[in-house]
């Protein structure tokens, strides 16, 4: 009975896997993303492949993804392949959407797409990823995101 209620108590931890064309893979936590500076947004309105209103997300707290990726080790021989590589970001539910090195690591995309901790000032469930800099922000507005895969053009 008491081993039942310390699972039911238990706190449930996302994590984030980093794979494909780096060094060493390694995964995200809660605990690696409190490390990391925080960056906060008042509001981002979410707009469908229509430029159509579907919401908005309000107090937006959340890290960049150019800096949880700092940590990944590409696997190349010079800085010249770098403009070479992708990121498939996968949701739990199969939802991929796609980042190029340079658009993240060479572009003001870089500077604003987050991965959100919380919104409305709480804590959110699972990780989210947004790029505000978008058009239609809903296109990139990934829920759940448990995968973040390296790949390169060959």
């Amino acid at each position: 009975m008491l081993l039942f209620a310390s699972l039911a108590n238990a706190q449930h931890t996302e994590t984030i896997q980093v794979t494909g064309a780096i060094k060493e893979p390694f995964t995200v936590t809660e605990k690696s993303l409190s490390e990391l500076p925080v960056h906060s947004q008042d509001s981002l309105v979410i707009l469908n492949h229509a430029m159509e209103y579907k919401s908005t997300l309000r107090k937006l707290k959340g890290v960049l993804l150019k800096d949880i990726l700092a940590k990944a080790q590409f696997k190349t021989a010079s800085p010249k392949e770098l403009s070479t590589f992708y990121l498939v970001c996968k949701a739990k539910d199969g939802y991929q959407v796609v980042y190029s090195w340079n658009e993240l690591f060479n572009g003001e995309t870089g500077n604003k797409t987050m991965i959100i901790t919380q919104a409305e000032g709480s804590p959110k469930e699972g990780f989210a990823l947004v790029t505000p800099t978008d058009r239609a922000t809903g296109r990139r507005y990934v829920k759940n995101l448990s995968e973040i895969i390296i790949q390169q053009i060959h």
